[in-house]
């Protein structure tokens, strides 16, 4: 499943182009008030309070261009391993945590067995965590097609993505462990590509898959998100993996060195945050983990992962403030060992990605509100220049993806970055405010299609693991 031009309505053709026109014309305002906007900067410059806040602007804009250009020699540095032949693969284990995924984990198992990987190197476990819809009924005729080649469990109630795959790490016999969503479709080869980091670098301890969006084909937002996915993947863990220190392996793709996960299981699984058992962002923190361990997080651009996406803007905000949440907690256990001795060789790379890290976050809440106040006090001023360095800073992503894949999908950049400007940027003042706040926020079902759960006896609750087929 290669990356396919898609065929575009008139109703997209209209928000792209109203879009760009938006854009163009805030650039066209902005020469036309500028003898206004610069009696405005003079004025500002007779206070101090306007010297300080411009000196900091100026500040904060250089280190975003250095790091953006920081991240750019790394990734014209970085290439993909090339994958090893069937005699060098390890044995690896895939493991598979479905919760009210209906069909899709059926497809997910199907993808998996239909790759390249050999058979006898193959350990495929799916795991239900405790569905309330029929995820259950699609991995038995997954496992009724597939035979022997896979295993399904099933937990006696829902505890949680990562007890699921707490499960499967412990079930798993494999020298590494793959673990992929229940929503994602993998090309033939990128279980191969995923293992391949581990034989040619003994130092690696985890790879990261390449995301792309699946359901990118009619809703708004996937359509949107693809490019950015595609930049944040391609681009910025490309430049991460030069240094062997990708900040986040994907719950959607991710593989990692058995030793080095039975070596911070016990730790991972009763990670606590705030006093609160942590049931989000057990990919970070796993990754966090194994860097703490001095080994290296790699990214395989050539390893693709197709997943679905929230297509309404009540489950992409969920999604988001999981994931900012999430970023605040392991920003923190990070911070407790990137600036030790945590590995041998270079560590200045790791140190400078958990600073960018958390200058976005200290800056997130002042700047919102900045942005509150220059709305309101010089809305012409706030709405030009905002407009203007949307569409300045999105065309280094639209460059990119039309460089690599399709011009006319990448300039669904703009839409989105004008999307995320005006209705998601509380995102991330809001997660800081409430980071210790627990829930996975967007795996529930509708009131009408939950049906009642069977009741679970003491001996499932003390979590059995013989419920299997």
């Amino acid at each position: 499943m290669k990356n396919e031009k898609k065929q575009w309505s008139p109703l997209s053709y209209a928000v792209v182009a109203g879009t760009l026109l938006v854009m163009i014309s805030a650039v066209s305002m902005l020469f036309y008030l500028q003898p206004e906007f610069e009696k405005l900067h003079l004025e500002r410059l007779e206070s101090n309070w306007g010297i300080s806040l411009i000196t900091i602007g100026y500040f904060l804009l250089a280190i975003k261009i250095s790091f953006l250009i920081y991240l750019a020699v790394l990734y014209f540095k970085y290439k993909p391993i090339k994958p090893v032949n069937n005699k060098e693969l390890p044995l690896a284990t895939v493991i598979v945590p479905a919760y009210n995924e209906g069909e899709l984990v059926y497809k997910t198992l199907i993808s998996l067995a239909n790759n390249d990987y050999p058979e006898d190197k193959l350990e495929l476990l799916a795991i239900d965590d405790g569905s309330q819809d029929d995820t259950w009924k699609w991995m038995k005729l997954a496992k009724a097609e597939l035979g022997d080649r896979v295993s399904i469990f099933q937990q006696p109630k829902n505890m949680g993505k990562r007890h699921a795959l707490y499960r499967g790490f412990n079930i798993g016999k494999g020298d590494i462990f793959i673990t992929v969503d229940s929503d994602s479709i993998v090309e033939t080869d990128t279980l191969r590509q995923m293992a391949s980091p581990f034989i040619k670098d003994k130092n690696c301890g985890a790879v990261a898959g390449n995301v792309r969006v699946l359901n990118n084909q009619k809703a708004f937002i996937p359509k949107m998100l693809n490019i950015s996915f595609a930049f944040s993947f391609e681009f910025v863990r490309s430049a991460q993996s030069k240094i062997g220190s990708v900040l986040c392996t994907p719950g959607a793709l991710a593989a990692y060195r058995r030793d080095a996960v039975l070596a911070c299981l016990p730790q991972w699984i009763n990670q606590t945050f705030m006093g609160k058992a942590s049931d989000i962002g057990e990919d970070r923190a796993m990754t966090n983990m194994i860097l703490k361990q001095g080994l290296k997080v790699l990214f395989q651009k050539d390893a693709i992962v197709y997943t679905n996406i929230p297509e309404k803007y009540s489950t992409l905000h969920k999604m988001f403030t999981r994931w900012e949440r999430s970023n605040v907690r392991e920003n923190i256990m990070m911070s407790k060992f990137a600036f030790k001795n945590f590995r041998e060789g270079n560590k200045t790379g790791a140190r400078i990605l958990l600073l960018n890290q958390w200058i976005n976050l200290v800056m997130a809440i002042p700047g919102v509100l900045l942005m509150l106040f220059l709305l309101l006090s010089q809305p012409l001023l706030f709405l030009s220049t905002a407009l203007t360095s949307i569409l300045v800073f999105s065309s280094i992503q639209v460059l990119f993806y039309a460089k690599k894949y399709d011009y006319k999908e990448a300039l669904w950049m703009y839409p989105y970055s004008l999307f995320y400007t005006f209705s998601l940027f509380w995102i991330t003042p809001y997660a800081i405010a409430t980071a210790g706040r627990k829930g996975w926020l967007t795996r529930s079902l509708p009131k009408a299609k939950v049906e009642k759960a069977e009741p679970v006896t003491a001996k499932q609750a003390d979590f059995n693991f013989e419920t299997s087929i």
